[in-house]
């Protein structure tokens, strides 16, 4: 079935993004793995290609909000087999920007987007701590009010874009109360008393550099606060929405680039005197979770047509992360098994999407925390 979503505007945009894939992210891709970072380069080059087109054009950006075009990126990235690679910059244009745009003074924008623009200024978000992960009200990290500046203790973990970022995020702690004791504050790369701690080893997503941060009597100026001091927990909840539609969106593209790989695997590969492909075993799966990611594919697209009209709930967002980020998991397994031992071999692309999609099901709220949340919304009492 055609998808309905996209104009010839974003049909331009998808072969311009496939081109550049294929000239400045597929032929490097082996390299940044093994490093177990990207280069800020790509960042820049990604802002060429329009990754940052939401910033105003004052601010040096093109003004366009439009998540299909995100979806365009995240999705090529995935059907290339380099979404890794991606997932920093399309953590910037998808999850940080939100917040940059929506909740900054002019003054912060003068001084803040026009690098976001360009690409020159990497950015992260960090709120999950070694003790507080989907648990915004358990967040620890305080900040303490010093005059003109806040002073902040405590340590963030699994921040993608930790080593690259100059701008962070941060969820810190300025009131007791478990939800209006939150703030939101922006802290710089050479901030006195900021450190990045471990470059840390995953098991998959090799390409995306992920770190522990650190916190130590770091000074921020209080200019740097994101929004009013103690509205920080509703401005996460607030963008929250769209981070986890974005997931949703790279999970389901994750999900046809495996059956992409697959099917022309199978068409080749023999076995009995025939190839796999002609199996009734394999016709039938197949069959099953073609169906299963086309219907999906459509309840995600709606969620983006949700979003771009400022509709999408919470709880549409959560089934839409739930629901894609569990069949990408069983699609790529029943993948692995379909290309029999070359599948564990890491040359065939299906063995990295299969260690590289793990991470899904945790990040931007875990499985459980997505039923929790769609099952609040039913008010069983």
């Amino acid at each position: 079935m055609d998808r309905v979503i996209f104009d010839a505007d974003h049909d331009a945009y998808r072969s311009s993004v496939r081109s550049f894939l294929a000239a400045e992210v597929t032929p490097f891709y082996p390299e940044w793995e093994r490093a177990g970072i990207v280069p800020r380069e790509l960042f820049t080059a990604v802002a060429e290609l329009g990754g940052f087109a939401a910033v105003p054009e004052e601010y040096g950006g093109a003004g366009v909000r439009d998540f299909r075009y995100n979806a365009v990126l995240s999705e090529e990235a995935a059907y290339a087999g380099v979404a890794p690679a991606i997932l920093g910059p399309t953590l910037q244009a998808d999850v940080c920007m939100p917040y940059l745009l929506e909740l900054t003074t002019e003054e912060q924008k003068q001084r803040w987007l026009p690098g976001v623009a360009s690409g020159e200024t990497v950015v992260a978000i960090a709120m999950t701590e070694p003790g507080a992960g989907s648990d915004l009200a358990g967040i620890r990290t305080r900040a303490v009010r010093d005059g003109d500046h806040y002073v902040i203790d405590g340590a963030k973990t699994f921040i993608t874009n930790g080593i690259n970022a100059d701008l962070v995020i941060t969820a810190v702690r300025t009131g007791d109360d478990p939800h209006r004791g939150l703030s939101l504050v922006v802290v710089e790369r050479d901030t006195p008393g900021f450190e990045r701690g471990r470059h840390l080893e995953k098991v998959g997503m090799h390409a995306q550099d992920t770190a522990e941060l650190a916190f130590t009597g770091a000074r921020v100026p209080v200019a740097n606060l994101l929004g009013e001091e103690g509205r920080g927990f509703f401005g996460l909840t607030n963008n929250l929405p769209q981070e986890r539609l974005s997931l949703a969106v790279g999970a389901v593209a994750g999900a046809v680039a495996a059956l992409r790989w697959t099917t022309a695997y199978v068409r080749e590969r023999r076995a009995f005197g025939k190839t796999i492909g002609e199996f009734q075993a394999t016709r039938f799966r197949l069959a099953e979770l073609v169906t299963e990611v086309e219907i999906t594919q459509l309840y995600v697209d709606r969620c983006v047509v949700e979003l771009n009209a400022g509709r999408l709930s919470a709880t549409d967002a959560a089934k839409a992360k739930l629901w894609s980020t569990e069949l990408q998991s069983r699609v790529i397994d029943a993948c692995v098994q379909l290309h029999g031992g070359y599948g564990y071999m890491l040359e065939y692309p299906i063995a990295r999407a299969y260690v590289d999609s793990r991470i899904a099901r945790i990040y931007g709220g875990t499985s459980e925390i997505m039923k929790e949340i769609i099952g609040r919304s039913l008010e069983l009492g």
